[in-house]
């Protein structure tokens, strides 16, 4: 008597660091993703699509639920963190997911931005939301962006006839806020002081001290890996992508460790350390909660993990790097240095000032 067909589900082989996904008949899947909670994710866009027809649809005739399905079915697996788009896609779908994307346009956009709300607080004892707020608008056109995405690649796979636009709000300004030395002592003080938080100290050293981006941090290991990153000590050099990473349009280039970091690294390495930020033997996945306790058990207001990107670039330029030696160290463009953080720079319109004052 033949078994019965188990259908789609999860598999993990024990050599590899991906879940997969494996369904009767087809052959096996990657998910792109090592949680076992984001490739739920995966699967449930792959259980939603399946048997989907491949002929182009003209945009009245399919839901934007659709078309995200196919985007996280198809494309999320193969970028660098499909995580990301896992987020971006479970934001839009209680609002977009049975639009038709001939419903999208200016009015619709606008709405979903008023629409999108974030938990502030839930029951402490059924973790239920019962507070909410209205999200930034960079939240809303980062998600709304991804919708645009999503859209772009149904058509130019031939799921869509046509694509439409979808209206992002405006770009907000850049974000300044970077910590003073003063500020920046308080906030890994009350890292180091937690009981359960000393890792974070970690963090927000190398944070400081390199201007890496947060993700990359907790990636980073003191061996090459194949989950991101490492320190190599002998050399001191910090290689921000591991071999087997995709290049992103975030730059992380190799750089070199500053000497008083290298300290550091070497004591934690000592200690049996494996991972740059790791807790109870396991690395780190996400540093959200522990950072926003420090910063508010520290005083400090509008402080999120990029300001020790922008507290580290300022700080290098207050003390006289250049903007082309800045750019490369901490893999940022050079345009984006100049604009953004220039005027930090002791050296910044220097000689239009001094051409002024010699009139």
């Amino acid at each position: 008597m033949p078994r019965t067909a188990k259908g789609p589900r999860l598999h993990k082989f024990s050599h590899r660091p991906n879940w997969y996904i494996r369904d009767t008949g087809e052959p096996d899947q990657s998910t792109g993703c090592s949680s076992r909670a984001e490739a739920e994710k995966v699967l449930a866009a792959y259980i939603a699509t399946k048997g989907r027809s491949n002929s182009a649809n003209e945009p009245a005739n399919i839901t934007c639920g659709e078309i995200l399905a196919i985007y996280a079915e198809e494309y999320a697996p193969t970028v660098a963190d499909p995580a990301r788009i896992g987020y971006a896609i479970e934001a839009l779908l209680p609002f977009w997911s049975d639009l038709k994307a001939s419903h999208i346009k200016g009015e619709t956009c606008r709405r979903y931005a008023k629409f999108r709300k974030k938990v502030t607080k839930r029951d402490p004892i059924t973790k239920e939301a019962i507070a909410w707020q209205p999200i930034a608008s960079s939240t809303a056109r980062r998600e709304l962006g991804t919708l645009q995405t999503a859209i772009n690649y149904a058509h130019r796979e031939g799921y869509l006839t046509s694509a439409p636009v979808v209206t992002l709000p405006e770009k907000p300004q850049p974000n300044e806020r970077w910590l003073t030395r003063s500020e920046a002592a308080k906030l890994l003080w009350s890292a180091y002081r937690g009981e359960k938080s000393k890792h974070l100290a970690k963090f927000i050293l190398i944070a400081i001290y390199t201007g890496t981006r947060k993700d990359a941090i907790l990636r980073m290991g003191y061996e090459p890996n194949t989950v991101g990153g490492w320190f190599d000590l002998e050399r001191g050099i910090m290689f921000r992508r591991g071999s087997e990473e995709r290049q992103t349009k975030k730059r992380r280039a190799p750089a070199r460790i500053p000497r008083q970091l290298a300290a550091h690294l070497r004591r934690w390495r000592a200690s049996g350390d494996t991972w740059a930020i790791e807790f109870k033997g396991a690395r780190v996945g996400n540093v959200k909660r522990s950072f926003n306790t420090a910063v508010s058990n520290s005083g400090l207001e509008d402080v999120t993990p990029h300001t020790l990107k922008h507290t580290a670039i300022t700080w290098a330029l207050q003390n006289g790097a250049s903007v082309w030696d800045a750019a490369g160290f901490f893999s940022t463009s050079a345009e984006t240095i100049e604009k953004v953080y220039g005027h930090h720079s002791p050296s910044h319109q220097e000689s239009a000032l001094k051409a002024v004052e010699r009139r």
